[in-house]
């Protein structure tokens, strides 16, 4: 059976709303790259690390140097060995063989300090982008998340700064080794004889548009594996994320059904991946053996015609071991900036999304609100191709009003509420809070002062405490305890193994979901905002906990505003204003007596929940 990718990577525009290039690639790879001022913000991670990496550079030249001097001193030894006697010649071999050993151990050190220092400092710059990249992951808004799937951003966070990481490490070490070694091995072998250092270095050319022509390949392919694996990686997140789900309507074999696919299909794009580093490993092996031959055929042929001695043979063939290196490392280069500049350029993908939703340059902080809150003729749809979910809207809720809105499912409710705290911008209007535009103000200080429970509670891994203390850091353990109490949470969490202390588990898991709710309420209790929304947030509790929560709100009546959404009608009963939301938009509003006396939506929706 074959399943349709689930997966969607990042979709074309350069927005929050969609990035350039097609899914999991970049159009901006990789020679383009070096052509383009993200080089510039490419070497800028270097910054920190200058001492580090000159330090390292430096040694890199002593490893190539050293790798250049001993076949050279290796020649020098056989010269002096065949023409010269035994005894003439032992005190020259100790001296040179003792410099060798020197050069021995100082190669040691200097290739100690690039393989730690190096792969330290990668790591580090790793690390940083690895901070941006979250960071500015936090700043993208709720609509970025609408369209992108979890298991392919982790990808980013992942796989690709890791090669990242190895092309800053390894790139200038690589690029330093090879040019000293090819250098330093022409310069030595043209000395000795210009014909054969010819020759041998006519298959350079050659070996060098080989290399690049597999790296293009190998690269191609890697890119197709890396969008593959988040393909998998989506899936795994997706299946395990719901496995209470899977598990209960017994949807194992279907998950390993879509698992497979995926893991088929990363499969095969490995296939081609492998057999171009086939391709290339052999074809450089080959090569280097052909010129082994040239280099020993026209060596011979040179000592026959006396132009070459056989000690510069042996420094030849020496040599070539050395030269061959230059050659990988090159090719090793390109492969690492293939992989790197294709990871990078991702990593810039998300970087250079503009947030929909920020600071307006001239954002006002504002201190504790009063709660008013006024829509003014506002519309909203989620995308340019959807439907509009609210249209021209109008409404005002006075500073501490207890307010409820309700009507069917999709009307529009959460949505009206998600505009508050602009996790939403509208496409037309504008909501108020105290008079002044949520668009003018802050994030920060906007989104202080209002505190949401919604329906779908998450809870971060860690200790219920932590959990509650998520709504004001640094808060007391007694005013944690306060708002669990007003939750009505306190009872469960005393009866737990370790009280405030039990490890809850990621999302929760180890708590049944009224205890989640309850958790979810207490940390919004503890934030204490002027403004308070709850949506559908007491669905999940039982009537004792339901009731304990709502005493909790009707005693914050006057001195907070507070805006319940609801199904279950009889949870709003004593609100001071129900608003009924129909696809029509406001259909009706007022109390619960004065809506059911006038017999409307509302009324026939409390007949129907009563019917039940």
């Amino acid at each position: 059976m074959e399943w349709r990718d689930r997966a969607t990577d990042l979709p074309p525009p350069k927005s929050a709303a969609c990035l350039t290039g097609a899914p999991g690639r970049s159009d901006t790879l990789p020679g383009a790259l070096l052509l383009s001022p993200r080089f510039r913000r490419f070497l800028s991670y270097y910054r920190p690390y200058t001492r580090i990496l000159t330090t390292d550079l430096l040694c890199a030249v002593f490893v190539a140097g050293i790798t250049v001097l001993l076949p050279l001193l290796a020649g020098d030894l056989t010269r002096q060995v065949l023409n010269a006697g035994a005894e003439d010649v032992r005190p020259r071999l100790a001296w040179t063989g003792g410099l060798m050993v020197g050069l021995v151990a100082l190669y040691a050190l200097c290739n100690a300090y690039v393989d730690f220092h190096g792969h330290l400092m990668g790591a580090r710059m790793e690390a940083d982008l690895r901070r941006d990249l979250f960071a500015h992951l936090q700043r993208l808004n709720f609509g970025f998340y609408d369209r992108q799937r979890t298991g392919a951003l982790m990808s980013r966070l992942t796989n690709d700064l890791f090669d990242v990481s190895e092309l800053y490490h390894h790139g200038p070490e690589d690029l330093t080794i090879a040019l000293v070694k090819g250098i330093g091995v022409f310069a030595i072998l043209s000395s000795i004889d210009l014909r054969l250092t010819l020759l041998v270095f006519a298959f350079l050319p050659i070996m060098a548009a080989f290399a690049l022509y597999s790296s293009r390949r190998m690269n191609a392919a890697l890119s197709l594996s890396r969008e593959r694996v988040g393909s998998v990686n989506t899936q795994v997140e997706d299946t395990l994320s719901g496995i209470r789900v899977v598990q209960s309507f017994t949807g194992e074999a279907t998950e390993q059904a879509r698992f497979d696919h995926e893991n088929r299909r990363f499969v095969e794009s490995r296939r081609a991946g492998y057999r171009s580093e086939a391709v290339f490993s052999q074809g450089m092996t080959a090569f280097t053996q052909l010129m082994s031959v040239a280099v020993i055929v026209g060596g011979g042929l040179a000592i026959a015609g006396n132009s070459l001695r056989p000690d510069g043979l042996v420094t030849f063939l020496l040599c070539l071991g050395v030269l061959v290196d230059p050659v990988n490392r090159f090719v090793n280069i390109a492969r690492l900036y293939g992989e790197g500049a294709t990871g990078f350029a991702r990593f810039l993908e998300i970087m250079e999304v503009t947030p929909e939703i920020a600071d307006a340059p001239d954002a006002l902080e504002i201190g504790r609100a009063r709660g008013e809150i006024e829509f003014r003729d506002v519309s909203f749809r989620y995308g340019p191709e959807s439907e509009a979910v609210l249209e021209g809207l109008n409404l005002q809720i006075r500073p501490g009003e207890f307010v409820a809105l309700v009507g069917p499912s999709g009307v529009g409710k959460t949505t009206l509420c998600a505009l508050i705290p602009r996790f939403y911008d509208v496409q037309a209007g504008a909501v108020m809070l105290d008079g002044h535009d949520v668009r003018t103000l802050s994030l920060a200080s906007l989104r202080a002062q209002i505190g949401m429970v919604q329906q779908e509670v998450y809870l971060f891994a860690g200790t219920v405490a932590q959990n509650i203390e998520y709504g004001r850091p640094g808060a007391s353990r007694e005013e944690v305890v306060d708002a669990a109490k007003r939750a009505g949470a306190h009872d469960f969490i005393s009866a737990l193994p370790q009280g405030y202390d039990t490890e809850i588990g990621q999302r929760g898991v180890r708590l049944s979901g009224g205890q989640r709710q309850r958790l979810s309420i207490a940390r919004v209790f503890l934030k204490d905002p002027p403004v308070l929304i709850f949506d559908e947030a007491t669905s999940a509790l039982d009537n004792e906990s339901e009731r304990a929560v709502q005493s909790a709100l009707e005693g914050w009546i006057g001195q907070r505003t507070l805006l319940v959404i609801a199904h279950r009608l009889s949870t709003v009963r004593h609100a001071q204003r129900i608003l009924v939301l129909t696809e029509a938009g406001l259909s009706e509003q007022g109390t619960h007596e004065e809506l059911m006396a006038r017999g409307g939506v509302y009324a026939r929706l409390h007949g129907l929940q009563l019917s039940l």
